[in-house]
């Protein structure tokens, strides 16, 4: 990602962009389902959207279903995009909340998202541009193999002009004055000199903290999880344009749905289940026939001290790694090569500039930690160690002043350049149920007879618009995006639904 975009935008002859990659070295392929601003990333490049699904056997995704987060036996949806429409400036969650209140026929929170209406439906449109209708409220982001976005991505980057060179890197140069990272050498003998580097290795952070001994802040108390196994399987259905996260006794499991395959995982604590146990749950539970071995992976929550250390910038997992329920992963990546694009430096490098950057990646990296560590402070279930210990745990300020201001009227403030917005803590404060005590007083201004009537009629356009809508395979055979994998999904056809949401 990083090589693809600064060389097509900082290339102009006077810089060279070097990229130094080993194939012999495995990626962690955990983080195939993606949030929406990675369109806006895919367009800085001029990406074909359908020349991208098809190449990296990609689907779309409309959202989050959460099975057994709240209690055993919930199933809520956390969608992209917006819900409903405000009426006379008054948000419509507060109107939403009053007929709730009143005893009305408010329906599921669900209802009144066109995203989340698709995505039960297993179907999608694609908004065009100046849409009017309310397909235009539907937002998407997609899930694809990482291992063929990176091939795709590298391609690209070396058409754009950027040296690859192949190899381990074995031994790591640095000034003895500034103590900057001058070269790097390969096992080879090759050694690279440079003015910035970009360290995308990893956990063990080769450069940022190998070399430079940056430190890295542990989370793990607020977030526990410290394990993963990762296993695909065959598709046996048409794959839905969702991502599911379903929650076991210590953790979740996830299931991304691609053209060619599924992909499946258990992120678990160590502290409260063993390995076996682990896999044999995950077994237990996917759908289709093991096409690998199940695939163990380790990681520590919590971020780097510093993202950006003397002339060494850390993006990935080598700058932190929170667990991928948000499916946040490729987007702290995306947001870490946009912040340098902002404050790319000259060959000298400011220490200004530096801070800011790491002002805003510490920022980010704190509001995603935050609305992840809802989801389990967020629980009523109490029938293992593990969620009594996250249920009762005690919570980062920013994330307690949040859920209080929430409880007494359903409030919800965005502070700064917040990831997550209003319609995504509404999702899971409610799908999780956190029912405030009261609504917000505005909303009794209006007409209970009118609000009731209008929205009735936006939940019917909703499911009515939904229903008009092709199945996801339908219409990325439709597009050319759908590639020839001879997966056995029956032209299309998706599985019914198989379950409804509850009214909250």
């Amino acid at each position: 990602m990083a090589a693809a975009a600064f060389s097509k935008y900082f290339d102009n002859g006077k810089r060279r962009f070097t990229l130094v990659e080993s194939d012999a070295i495995g990626t962690v392929g955990v983080g195939e389902a993606t949030i929406p601003p990675l369109k806006n990333f895919n367009q800085m490049l001029e990406i074909n959207e359908n020349d991208f699904l098809r190449e990296t056997r990609a689907t779309f995704k409309l959202g989050i279903e959460f099975v057994n987060w709240g209690q055993q036996g919930d199933r809520y949806f956390h969608p992209f995009g917006t819900y409903g429409q405000d009426l006379h400036g008054i948000p419509f969650h507060q109107l939403y909340l009053r007929e709730l209140a009143h005893g009305g026929t408010a329906g599921g929170i669900h209802e009144y998202s066109m995203s989340s209406m698709a995505a039960i439906m297993g179907r999608f449109g694609r908004p065009g541009p100046g849409a009017k209708s309310l397909i235009s409220q539907m937002f998407y982001a997609f899930h694809f193999d990482a291992g063929l976005y990176a091939a795709f991505l590298r391609r690209k980057a070396e058409q754009q002009g950027t040296i690859r060179r192949e190899g381990r890197i074995s031994k790591v140069h640095r000034d003895g004055e500034s103590g900057d990272v001058r070269a790097i050498e390969l096992d080879s003998g090759e050694r690279i000199e440079g003015d910035l580097f970009i360290d995308c290795s990893g956990f063990r952070g080769l450069l940022i903290e190998d070399a430079l001994e940056t430190g890295y802040e542990d989370w793990s108390h607020w977030l526990p999880m410290d394990r993963a196994i990762a296993l695909p399987t065959s598709n046996i259905n048409s794959p839905p344009p969702f991502t599911r996260a379903t929650a076991h006794g210590a953790g979740w499991q996830w299931r991304i749905p691609l053209q060619h395959r599924m992909g499946n995982g258990h992120v678990f604590s160590s502290a409260y289940m063993d390995s076996e146990e682990a896999t044999r749950i995950l077994l237990a539970n996917v759908e289709g026939e093991p096409l690998a071995d199940p695939r163990e992976l380790r990681f520590v929550t919590g971020m780097r001290r510093k993202a950006w250390n003397h002339n060494v910038v850390s993006l990935g997992l080598s700058s932190g790694f929170i667990e991928p329920l948000e499916s946040t992963s490729i987007h702290l990546i995306q947001n870490g090569i946009a912040r340098l694009f902002a404050l790319f430096p000259d060959k000298q490098i400011s220490p200004v500039e530096r801070d800011e950057y790491n002002r805003g990646m510490r920022e980010l990296y704190e509001d995603v930690r935050d609305f992840i560590i809802l989801h389990y402070k967020a629980t009523q279930r109490d029938d293992t160690p593990f969620w009594r210990y996250v249920r009762d745990m005690d919570v980062p300020d920013s994330l307690a002043t949040k859920t209080e201001l929430w409880r007494l009227h359903g409030r919800i403030f965005r502070e700064n350049a917040e990831l997550f917005s209003e319609p995504s803590w509404i999702a899971v404060m409610l799908g999780q149920n956190i029912i405030p005590a009261r609504h917000d007083p505005i909303a009794d201004t209006l007409d209970e007879a009118k609000v009731a009537a209008a929205m009735a009629q936006m939940r019917e356009a909703y499911r009515q618009t939904a229903e008009g809508l092709p199945t996801q395979e339908q219409f990325l055979r439709q597009a050319g995006a759908w590639a020839d994998t001879g997966a056995n999904t029956e032209g299309g056809a998706v599985a019914a639904p198989a379950w409804t949401l509850a009214a909250s």
